[in-house]
């Protein structure tokens, strides 16, 4: 049966659902849910997912939010390969220890940072304050330090030999910052390399694919009226608080 996936690819949750589907072709419908246009506040999504938040799936009566969940259900509905949600119990753990930690230990700053850089100015008319710039950035720079020391260390991947849902939620969430005009890869010659293993276990053009949304936004969002994203202002206020 097919299930029906919403997402909006500017997401970083969103593009990790998006290439496990498309990868292991998981047969579904694309509904999009454009975040910048507010449409995860319309009546008909809140039906679909109780967070208003995306990505979201149904599969027949059956709906789930949350991304990781997302990519659990369908590895065990579709059956896809063990590799990427491995059986093996310290395996599995693995990949588990990594999911646990990633979203506040690197989501949490990769994604204000694009706030940060992209949207706060657009929406306020104002940049954020340098401190503040300075001290996302000193954590986000903790956080990745962690991530390769910590995880990557010396491996192929964040688990072992094998690309897992370990590092499909670790690529979206560092291409998020970077999108929004860092250097990372250049700056981390092991993250880069790990960025380049990823890519091509992934699949070049999905992987392209997936990120062109996002590495257009910028252009985007200069074109949009901020008139129309003053339903962001207050979660804009509270981020620089």
């Amino acid at each position: 049966m097919t299930v029906e996936l919403y997402l909006d690819l500017a997401s970083q949750p969103c593009r990790a659902v998006y290439m496990f589907a498309k990868k292991n072709n998981i047969p579904f419908t694309f509904k999009h849910v454009s975040l910048m246009k507010g449409e995860h506040f319309g009546e008909e999504f809140g039906k679909i997912s109780i967070t208003r938040k995306v990505p979201a799936m149904r599969d027949g009566d059956f709906c789930l939010v949350e991304s990781i969940a997302i990519m659990m259900y369908m590895a065990q509905k579709f059956n896809t390969p063990d590799s990427w949600y491995p059986a093996d119990l310290q395996q599995r753990s693995r990949v588990n220890e990594y999911l646990s930690w990633q979203h506040l230990g690197l989501r949490v700053f990769g994604t204000k940072m694009f706030w940060y850089k992209h949207l706060i100015p657009k929406i306020l008319g104002q940049d954020v304050p340098q401190d503040k710039m300075d001290g996302l950035m000193e954590d986000l720079n903790n956080s990745l330090n962690t991530m390769e020391n910590k995880f990557l260390r010396d491996q192929l991947f964040i688990t072992g030999d094998h690309i897992t849902l370990a590092d499909l939620t670790a690529i979206t969430e560092i291409i998020q910052p970077v999108a929004a005009g860092l250097k990372l890869f250049e700056e981390r010659p092991k993250l880069r390399a790990w960025h380049d293993r990823v890519q091509a276990a992934i699949g070049a053009e999905l992987f392209d694919d997936a990120h062109k949304v996002l590495l257009g936004l910028e252009e985007i969002a200069k074109e949009v009226d901020a008139s129309k994203l003053q339903f962001f202002r207050p979660k804009c206020l509270k981020m620089i608080s």
